[in-house]
C-alpha cells in the first residue's frame, strides 16, 4: 500500500517500504539463485535450440567472464553488444556484471553512423556482434567503419575513428579476418583461474555502473543512461515480486534484450526469482511467440501493445493452448483499454499487469498490482513501486492537486547514475533534490493510481483547447474496425494545430475517413474530432516497439504539404 502523503490532496505518493532492497551485485544475486536451484531450467532459446539449467548457465557465464579477463578488461571498462536476442546476449550480461565491466547495449537496428557514435561516446574497448540481422550486415558495417580490423592482430586494434576500441568478438562461427570468434573464447579462458574470477567479483560493489543504455531522443544525439547493479537488479526484483514470480514460473520474453524491458524486467526479474527465461526468436514474431507459450507451458508473457495486438489478430491463435498463462506485463507504450481486456479474456492472462517507466529509471517506477480490479488495470499505470516516490508538478515545480494534469517525476533507488559523459544532460533530467523529470503528463487519483495523459511534447493545442492524444486513442479503440491507432498534432495556421489519426484496421475490416468523422462527431466534442486520417498497416517505431510520433508528424506534414511556418 502507498504510505499516506503529508498532504493527501496533493499529487505525491511513496511506495511501500515493506520489501527490502537487495544490497548485492548482479553476480552475487545470480550465484545465489544457482546455489538454490542448480538443476532448475534457467534459459530456453528456441531459435538456437539451446537449453540451460542454472548450473549450466553459470558455467557458460563464468567461462565467458574469464575469457574477458584474459582479454585484459578491467572493472569500469565498456563492452558493447550489438546483436538480437540470443543465448550469448544473456551470457554476456551475466559475465560482464561478474567482472565489473559495463555492458553497452547497442540497438540491433543501428547503422554505421549510429554505431560509431555510441562506440565512441561510451569509449567501448570491445564489441560483441552478430554477423548479420534482418537487412543489416554487421560485419560489413564494421569493416567499413574500422578497416584496420583485417590488418592488425586480434585484440591489438588501433583505429583512427574509434581510438578506444581494441577488438570485436563475432557470434558467427567463421567471421571475416580480424574478428575473434565467440567459439574461441573458451580457449582464452584457460589462462585465467576461477580464483582470479572470484577475486575480481569480490572486489565489486553494488553502486558501481554495470550498464549503459542509449535513449532515442526525438532530437539530438542519443544519451547513454548509466545504470548500476543496485538500479537494475532491484528493479527486476520488484517487478518480479509484483508478478508473484517463483522458480515454478516460465516467462516468455519476445521483447528485445538490448532494452530494459528484456534485460531487466525479463532476465533480472527471472534471475532474482529462479524463474525460467524463454526467448522465442531473435526478434518478435507473433506466430512463434504463441507457439512458444503453448509448447513451453509458459506462465507469463511480456510485450508492448503492438505485440499483443499482433498475437490477438494472428489467424492461427485459436489453435494454440495458452491456458498455462496467468500473468505478464504490457508496457513500453500506452496500453489501449480494449487490447488489455482481450489479453485478459482471450489469452488467459487474468493477472496481467501494466508497468510504466523509462530507461533512466531502470525502468519501472509505477505498476498495477495483482489484486487491482480490471478497471484500474485498464485505465491507469498503477501506483508507485516499493521503495520509490512519485509526484506530479506544475511548471513552477509545485505539487498539483489530485486529479490535475502535470509533469510526472520519480525519485529513489531506480534513478540512473546519470548520462554517460554528459553532465549537462544529467542536470537537465535530474534536479538537485534527486527527482527524475520524466517529461510525461499525468494525473494521480485519490488512491494514488496514476493516469498518463501523454508526452509533454505530444499534447495538442487546437484553438486554445488542450487535447491529449492518449484520450483520443482510447476512444478510437472502441470502434469495432480499429485494431490500433496513434494520434498526433500538426501545424495549422488557423487553429495552431490540427489532429491527425493514424489508423490500423483489424483484418477484414475498414472504414472511410467520412465514416470515422461522423462516428466521432456523434460521440466526442467537435474540437477533438481529427481533421485528417491516415490508414496504415504499421507505424514507424523503434525496435523496442515505441511509436515514433515525431516521424509520424514529419510524414503527415510532408504528405499533407502543411506549411510549418
Amino acid at each position: 500500500m502507498d504510505q499516506p502523503s503529508a498532504s493527501p490532496q496533493r499529487s505525491y505518493t511513496r511506495g511501500s517500504q515493506d520489501k527490502a532492497l537487495l544490497a548485492m551485485t548482479i553476480g552475487q544475486a545470480f550465484d545465489n539463485t544457482v546455489a538454490q536451484y542448480p538443476d532448475g531450467e534457467a534459459l530456453v532459446v528456441r531459435h538456437q535450440q539451446l537449453r540451460y539449467t542454472w548450473r549450466q548457465l553459470a558455467e557458460a557465464a563464468d567461462l565467458h567472464a574469464r575469457a574477458l579477463l584474459a582479454l585484459g578488461l578491467q572493472a569500469g571498462d565498456r563492452l558493447g553488444i550489438w546483436a538480437p536476442n540470443c543465448a550469448q546476449w544473456c551470457i554476456s550480461q551475466i559475465a560482464t556484471a561478474k567482472i565489473g565491466v559495463i555492458l553497452v547495449n547497442i540497438n540491433p537496428a543501428y547503422r554505421s553512423s549510429e554505431l560509431e557514435y555510441v562506440l565512441k561516446q561510451s569509449g567501448c574497448q570491445w564489441l560483441v556482434c552478430a554477423g548479420a540481422f534482418k537487412t543489416s550486415n554487421y560485419h560489413a558495417m564494421l569493416q567499413g567503419l574500422v578497416p584496420e580490423l583485417a590488418e592488425q592482430s586480434i585484440g591489438q586494434l588501433h583505429s583512427e575513428r574509434l581510438p578506444e576500441l581494441r577488438g570485436v568478438i563475432s557470434l558467427d562461427a567463421q567471421p571475416p579476418s580480424g574478428f575473434l570468434p565467440w567459439s574461441q573464447l573458451a580457449d582464452l579462458a584457460g589462462s585465467v583461474t576461477v580464483e582470479q574470477l572470484h577475486e575480481r567479483q569480490d572486489s565489486l560493489h553494488f553502486d558501481q555502473p554495470v550498464n549503459i543504455q542509449y535513449t532515442s531522443g526525438t532530437t539530438g544525439f542519443p544519451k547513454g543512461a548509466t545504470l548500476s547493479h543496485y538500479n537494475i537488479l532491484n528493479n527486476g526484483y520488484m517487478v518480479g515480486e509484483s508478478l508473484g514470480l517463483t522458480a515454478a514460473d516460465r516467462l516468455v520474453i519476445p521483447v528485445p534484450l538490448y532494452h530494459c524491458f528484456g534485460m531487466v524486467m525479463g532476465n533480472l526479474g527471472c534471475i532474482t526469482h529462479g524463474s525460467t527465461m524463454i526467448y522465442p526468436n531473435d526478434a518478435f514474431d507473433p506466430l512463434l511467440t504463441l507457439g512458444t507459450v503453448a509448447e513451453e507451458k509458459a506462465t507469463a508473457l511480456y510485450g508492448v501493445p503492438t505485440m499483443f495486438i499482433a498475437m490477438l489478430d494472428q489467424p492461427q491463435r485459436a489453435g494454440f493452448d495458452l491456458s498455462s498463462l496467468r500473468t505478464g506485463i504490457m508496457a513500453g507504450a500506452t496500453c489501449p483499454i480494449e487490447v488489455m481486456r482481450r489479453v485478459i479474456s482471450e489469452m488467459h492472462m487474468s493477472e496481467v499487469q501494466i508497468a510504466y517507466g523509462m530507461t533512466e529509471t531502470s525502468p519501472v517506477s509505477l505498476q498495477t498490482g495483482p489484486a487491482d480490479d480490471l478497471e484500474l488495470r485498464v485505465t491507469t499505470v498503477g501506483r508507485t513501486q516499493p521503495q520509490l516516490e512519485s509526484k506530479i508538478i506544475d511548471e513552477a515545480g509545485n505539487l498539483v492537486p489530485r486529479g490535475t494534469i502535470g509533469e510526472l517525476c520519480t525519485r529513489g533507488y531506480s534513478v540512473m547514475l546519470g548520462y554517460w559523459n554528459n553532465p549537462e544532460g544529467t542536470a537537465e533530467a535530474i534536479d538537485q533534490a534527486g527527482w527524475m523529470h520524466t517529461g510525461d503528463l499525468a494525473s494521480m487519483n485519490d488512491e494514488g493510481y496514476v493516469c498518463i495523459a501523454g508526452r509533454n511534447k505530444d499534447m495538442i493545442i487546437r484553438g486554445g483547447e488542450n487535447i491529449y492524444p492518449r484520450e483520443l486513442e482510447e476512444f478510437f479503440f472502441t470502434h469495432p474496425a480499429v485494431a490500433d491507432v496513434q494520434v498526433i498534432g500538426i501545424p495549422c495556421s488557423r487553429y495552431g494545430e490540427e489532429i491527425v489519426a493514424w489508423i490500423k484496421f483489424h483484418p477484414g475490416h475498414s472504414a472511410t475517413e467520412q465514416e470515422l468523422q461522423t462516428w466521432c462527431k456523434e460521440r466526442i466534442a467537435h474540437f477533438k474530432t481529427p481533421r485528417y486520417f491516415k490508414f496504415v498497416e504499421e507505424f514507424p517505431m523503434t525496435v523496442t516497439g515505441k511509436i515514433q510520433k515525431f516521424r509520424m508528424r514529419e510524414i503527415s506534414i510532408e504528405e499533407l504539404r502543411i506549411n510549418k511556418g
